[in-house]
């Protein structure tokens, strides 16, 4: 199954197929191997039966590999709220997973061919093979998730009751019978079903009609002979809470753990062609977003500014730690450390979320003109949806909303808009555009949040693949410069590393949460990715194929070739198939001759 398909427990069964991936050096490309078990084997009534997964390298005929683990990843796919989402990695090169009776699973496969790959094709396979069932050990059946997810119930219990000697009889009586509750609920687990005396045999299968326990699945991957630049054309920066990681993980703000929480997110995200920004929401939407914790004149923050990874980052305006210094000296020794170096240009200042009132742009002007005195230069972004309320600037509000340059210039260089404002008039987009004076450095650039919706793309938990994908197609067509996401972590608060994740009330599922923390499903810290983040990495790399053939053929010609192909002709109009995508990929590579002799599909 293509990436862009969501494979649910329903996904019915089709006829299965070798896997061919075409990818550029830098790139990520990804496919689903769906699974789903036509009789049980198993003596565990709750399951079909485990199956082993083995990945092997992809090789070439000159020796040349894409290792497994490395390059190649395998992760299952995990259903969150009934959608599948989140991306929960396999061991390598071999791993195990249950099948369910009447349900099908997903496996996400990603190939991340490297920056100096040689070209040519790779070939290996993953081979899927139905493990006999051993009734002596139910646990020989558990994956490595699933017998976390049952010590860290049966320790909870633990935790509960051994406190007992100092509490009040009341408290203890109600400790215990939470214990004894959960208890009886692990003991219903499917894991315990052959040890209850009320265990009738499954429908399991007689091993002697087992008559295809394995199945191997050829892998081929063409590297074509060219690479995606390392420093991503757009800038993409996406906010990661830093409030939301302190809770939920019970970090101090500014201790060592709070600092390796900090680079081990920020190092993540680079690999999905995102430029990160930490956040830290005060009243009335202002924020203090920063992409580095050290300061800038510390060792540490040249690996964070000079990463070549790193599309733009923002400056924070006031001191992240507490100190001795004003804001006025944190502020001022930040930008003249900054624009002495050559990363400077792709730095930018982030200090209000969506004015919306005159006092709130005069803030936003006074913020300015104090960065400025000390670097002219500098880029303030600044986030809006509607022109100023009280300001008597038109009659109409989107004439007011394309007016809102003339009220913040010189105090904002990024004016970043809502696709939402928008709609489905892409003529509106000239409107935009011409009331900027980018001769003196100002740019477009755009955002989603709670809206556009449906049919327009988002990244909302339950849209279609495509329209995942289709944000970037949008960004790029109209003209955007940049792109922002207001958070990629930010849902309801937690004080445990495993709590159970639960999206903010009020916004549509999946608005602010890209990826999710890795004890949800492990025992890992790494934060597991969701498939929407996956589908954004591709979208930032269809952007550079574009840009590529836009720089020999002109972007009017490269439009009319999403058109051609049906890959995106408007935010209600693109396309609900994976073809089109893989056509349109194929057919840039050629018209740019790179000419290695690699045969196309």
């Amino acid at each position: 199954m293509p990436s862009t398909a969501n494979v649910g427990q329903q996904e019915s069964p089709r006829p299965l197929e070798p896997v061919a991936l075409l990818a550029a050096r830098n790139e990520r490309e990804s496919i689903q191997i769906a699974l789903r078990p036509k009789v049980s084997w198993s003596t565990n009534s709750g399951i079909a039966g485990a199956v082993q997964i083995q990945s092997t390298d992809l090789c070439s005929s000159t020796g040349d590999r894409l290792v497994v683990g490395k390059s190649v990843t395998l992760r299952r796919v995990v259903s969150i709220l009934g959608v599948p989402d989140a991306l929960v990695p396999l061991d390598a090169p071999v791993s195990q997973i249950n099948l369910f009776p009447g349900e099908t699973s997903a496996i996400w496969v990603s190939v991340t061919v490297p920056y100096d790959q040689p070209p040519g094709q790779y070939e290996g396979q993953i081979i899927v093979t139905a493990m006999k069932p051993d009734a002596g050990s139910a646990m020989s059946c558990l994956s490595r998730d699933e017998k976390h997810q049952l010590y860290k119930e049966l320790k909870s219990c633990l935790d509960v009751v051994e406190p007992l000697d100092d509490k009040p009889l009341e408290e203890a009586v109600n400790r215990a019978k939470y214990a004894t509750s959960s208890l009886k609920n692990i003991l219903l687990l499917p894991t315990f079903v052959e040890c209850r005396d009320d265990h009738t045999s499954s429908d399991a299968m007689d091993e002697d009609n087992i008559i295809n326990p394995s199945i191997s699945i050829k892998l081929s991957v063409t590297v074509w002979d060219f690479t995606l630049p390392l420093t991503p054309s757009l800038p993409a920066v996406f906010g990661v809470s830093e409030t939301v990681i302190e809770d939920r993980f019970c970090l101090q703000h500014g201790s060592q753990s709070w600092y390796d929480a900090l680079d081990r997110h920020f190092e993540w995200l680079l690999q999905y062609r995102i430029s990160p920004f930490f956040c830290r929401w005060g009243e009335r939407m202002r924020v203090l977003a920063y992409t580095c914790p050290w300061p800038a004149d510390h060792p540490k923050a040249d690996n964070y500014y000079s990463d070549p990874r790193l599309a733009a980052y923002a400056v924070p305006y006031l001191p992240i730690q507490t100190c001795t210094d004003t804001a006025k000296d944190s502020l001022r020794r930040e930008v003249e450390v900054l624009k002495s170096k050559s990363h400077w240009k792709k730095a930018y200042f982030y200090l209000w979320d969506e004015p919306v009132n005159l006092e709130q742009y005069d803030t936003i002007r006074n913020m300015s003109s104090e960065i400025r005195a000390y670097a002219p230069d500098a880029r303030v972004l600044t986030t809006y949806y509607c022109g100023p309320t009280g300001a008597e600037l038109s009659s109409s509000t989107f004439e007011a909303f394309v007016k809102v340059p003339g009220i913040l210039r010189p105090h904002t260089q990024i004016f970043c808009t809502s696709e939402w404002v928008l709609g489905s008039r892409e003529d509106m987009v000239k409107d935009i555009v011409d009331e900027l004076q980018p001769e003196n450095g100002e740019e477009w650039w755009t955002y989603v949040c709670l809206g556009p919706t449906d049919p327009h793309p988002n990244w909302h938990l339950g849209m279609r693949g495509t329209q995942h994908r289709a944000v970037m197609w949008r960004v790029w067509k109209e003209g955007g410069t940049g792109f922002l996401y207001w958070g990629a972590n930010c849902y309801e608060k937690a004080t445990v590393p495993s709590a159970e994740i639960k999206f903010r009330r009020g916004l549509p599922p999946g608005d602010g949460v890209l990826f999710y923390p890795g004890e949800v499903f492990s025992s890992s810290n790494e934060p597991v990715a969701s498939v929407r983040l996956e589908r954004i990495l591709s979208g930032l790399q269809d952007i550079e194929y574009l840009k590529l053939y836009s720089s020999k053929y002109g972007k009017e010609e490269a439009l009319s070739l999403m058109e051609r192909r049906g890959v995106y002709l408007g935010p209600e109009r693109y396309t609900l198939d994976h073809g089109p995508i893989d056509l349109m990929r194929a057919d840039i590579y050629q018209a740019c001759n790179f000419g290695t002799g690699i045969p196309f599909a």
